[in-house]
């Protein structure tokens, strides 16, 4: 087995991070001094489908002498694993976490906020050209086939919120629904039944969130609104 290095951080506490879009395989390819580098990365959620799809990408490419590999996963990154796969001891995998770890995405390099890409798995396939890079230019060119395939990966943020569902007349819903957005809210679909109409809200699982959006449903009903809370749970949003 190849060597793997493994670190564990605080409790999980945050709200909300960076993932790359579910079912997506996005891929970017480097040529060194003709050695060929791919790189693909994936969404993953646990280390047993990350696991797997190390073993797809390596079958797969069964032609190339390295199939080195780093992924990171939970809301705190509270997992990371690298594999150098017989590159030199710090070459490949470890520069390929950094990469992964270090990412921000436009908004937040605008914002001037650190990055937090997690639940992603990177492969970096290696076809030997015949001229050696060193240890430098191992370096370089791991994280670099990373990075290239992050800087046109489809993100989103997958954010820990909770449902909230107001039951409005059919003919209120759509006002309502509306103005929410107008709002900055995350509406779902509203669900249709035999007697009247559900809103349904996703907001952060935030206190002062919640209770926003509560105000502002109380705003817009004429503090009519009555608010059902669902529990807390993940789920992909789009980036705001």
């Amino acid at each position: 087995m190849p060597a793997e290095s493994l670190s564990h951080d605080a409790a999980d506490s945050r709200v909300s991070y960076t993932v790359p879009r579910r079912g997506i395989v996005h891929s970017a390819e480097l040529e060194i001094k003709k050695s060929r580098f791919l790189a693909l990365l994936t969404r993953v959620d646990t280390e047993a489908e990350a696991r797997e799809f190390i073993s797809r990408v390596s079958a797969e490419h069964r032609d190339a002498r390295h199939h080195c590999s780093a992924f990171v996963l939970g809301p705190t990154r509270a997992t990371t694993r690298s594999s150098d796969d017989g590159e030199p001891a710090g070459t490949a995998g470890t520069p390929m976490l950094q990469a992964l770890t270090a990412h921000a995405t436009t908004r937040q390099r605008t914002a001037d906020e650190a990055g937090d890409l997690s639940d992603v798995c990177g492969v970096v396939v290696r076809w030997f050209g015949g001229v050696k890079l060193g240890a430098g230019g191992l370096v370089r060119a791991y994280s670099g086939a990373v990075t290239a395939a992050l800087d046109t990966a489809p993100l989103v943020r997958r954010m820990r919120c909770r449902e909230l569902t107001l039951p409005l007349p059919y003919a209120e819903a759509g006002r309502v629904e509306s103005q929410m957005r107008a709002r900055g809210f995350t509406v779902l679909p509203t669900g249709y039944g035999s007697a009247d109409a559900t809103l349904r809200l996703l907001v952060a699982d935030l206190p002062g969130a919640i209770d926003d959006a509560r105000a502002a449903l109380a705003s817009i009903t004429a503090g009519h609104a009555s608010v059902h809370e669902g529990p807390a749970r993940w789920e992909d949003v789009p980036d705001m």
